[in-house]
């Protein structure tokens, strides 16, 4: 007598492996609803953050802030580093920008942190969040964050007066600046096909050396990464946080977060 299996040789492995796909689209559907549910915690809660219109690292910030959809739960608020803003003492001894406060009071700094806690509140990570692919993007966002440093310190040394400038530090800080642009010229092609923060770091250190630096020309020196700037910065989240020249008290224009 023809047993089932005889009567049916392929559809077993067949409806095993239909048995899987389906376990696998549950249990993925599950832990969609889960991140779900756990964002609908969030959906009421206003979070604050001080920042300045011109700090890199701000910017850094607020983009993750526009590729998570999370403007309906934040209150950006600028802040005038030159005067006493007694929301951000209170809540950064630094007295720094980016400063997130919670909605619960508590406060959250520097920009690697406060990106990191915004990317973890919603799905589709910005930061994987295991694994090499994790380690790799961070080491993107430390890079471009220390090329951020040392054009900062560019900026700033070269705000003194001409007899008090340091040549010997500037040329520290260009050489600084170059290598880490070859660096990225060179490696450009393994960013991820995704947007992750590596992106978002690179953006917004890009566009400081053009507002602070324009007459550095550095797309003439990294041309594989001027055409991916002139394509990424056509995302939303490039345009809407562009800085902008503001006139503070004070002859520096914004604070730093490193």
């Amino acid at each position: 007598m023809a047993t089932r299996q005889g009567l049916f040789p392929c559809r077993q492995p067949e409806m095993r492996a239909q048995h899987r796909i389906s376990g696998t689209a549950r249990i993925m559907a599950a832990s969609q609803r889960r991140r779900q549910r756990n964002w609908k915690q969030h959906e009421d809660r206003i979070m604050k953050l001080l920042y300045s219109n011109t700090s890199p690292y701000s910017r850094k910030v607020r983009m993750v802030i526009h590729e998570k959809g999370l403007q309906q739960v934040i209150t950006s608020v600028a802040c005038n580093p030159f005067e006493e803003v007694p929301d951000l003492e209170a809540a950064n001894p630094l007295g720094k920008v980016p400063t997130l406060i919670l909605d619960d009071g508590a406060s959250l700094y520097d920009s690697p942190v406060i990106c990191a806690y915004l990317d973890a509140l919603t799905p589709g990570r910005l930061i994987p969040e295991s694994g090499r692919e994790r380690w790799d993007i961070l080491r993107w966002e430390a890079l471009c964050d220390g090329m951020l440093d040392a054009t900062y310190n560019i900026v700033m040394e070269q705000r003194r007066d001409a007899q008090e400038q340091s040549a010997d530090w500037i040329g520290q800080w260009k050489s600084q600046v170059g290598r880490s642009l070859d660096h990225i010229e060179s490696s450009i092609d393994m960013l991820p096909n995704q947007v992750t923060l590596a992106q978002l770091a690179l953006g917004a250190a890009l566009g400081y050396l053009d507002f602070r630096l324009p007459d550095l020309d550095w797309r003439s020196r990294c041309p594989a990464l001027a055409a991916w700037d002139g394509e990424f910065s056509a995302r939303d989240a490039m345009q809407n946080t562009r800085p902008e020249h503001v006139h503070w008290a004070q002859p520096t224009g914004e604070s730093t977060d490193a």
